[in-house]
């Protein structure tokens, strides 16, 4: 083999080597373009992830802002609705309370209609009172204005507790010294007041029955008052 073959040999072995180097370099870019992609893809695929949970966090922070701003308006407007009732009941209360007084408004120096009727109410009071209490002796106080009028009904009172009870009359002392406080008006509205009746307690003052009118007043509405409610607002609630 003289130089030329071995020259030719060489340049083909040299261009192989070189095709094989430009094969496997094109492999390499290929792939290396490949991997690049795949890795750009779940790039893209990670953030569109993450910009979806973002949005759907943000999503469910205005649907709960928007349940809790309902929410808010619904109790605003209930306890709007709970007010007004609570004002028509309690003006009902004070028109109660206003029908009392003028059954307890009486005169000194003549007993007119209204007032034999509260003074029979005084003695059923002071009875039930004697009733509830169960004692040989008490103590019982009542307006100044309404004195006279117990005065008047205490024998019968204490006789017919007597009858019922099948014992001795009882002792009723009359507290002249503190009475309750009198009727309301205009220049003592804020003050304490009463609007008839009387209170009954025992010698030494461990048991106390007040059995005024305003005391049965409030008894009486804190016991009919579901029952008020359900008459008057029943539409409302339905």
């Amino acid at each position: 083999m003289n130089d030329s073959d071995v020259s030719k040999q060489i340049d083909q072995m040299v261009r192989f080597i070189r095709q094989e180097a430009e094969e496997k370099a094109r492999e390499i870019s290929v792939s290396a373009e490949e991997e690049f992609n795949i890795e750009k893809l779940q790039l893209v695929e990670a953030e569109k992830k993450k910009i979806r949970q973002e949005y759907e966090r943000k999503e469910k922070q205005v649907e709960i802002r928007r349940k809790i701003e309902y929410s808010m308006q619904l109790n605003a407007s209930r306890i709007k609705v709970l007010q007004a009732q609570d004002d028509v009941v309690n003006s009902m209360k004070e028109a109660a309370s206003k029908e009392l007084l003028s059954v307890s408004h009486h005169h000194h120096l003549s007993l007119t209609h209204h007032d034999h009727v509260y003074r029979n109410l005084l003695k059923d009071l002071i009875v039930q009172s004697l009733l509830r209490l169960k004692e040989p002796a008490v103590l019982l106080r009542c307006r100044e204005h309404d004195l006279q009028l117990v005065e008047h009904v205490l024998a019968s009172a204490a006789q017919e507790y007597a009858d019922k009870e099948n014992v001795h009359p009882p002792e009723i002392i009359v507290d002249n010294n503190v009475f309750l406080p009198p009727a309301p008006s205009h220049h003592n509205a804020h003050e304490l007041h009463c609007s008839g009746g009387v209170v009954l307690a025992s010698r030494d003052g461990k048991i106390v029955f007040e059995n005024t009118l305003d005391a049965r007043l409030d008894v009486l509405f804190r016991n009919k008052l579901p029952e008020i409610r359900k008459q008057l607002f029943v539409q409302v609630a339905a």
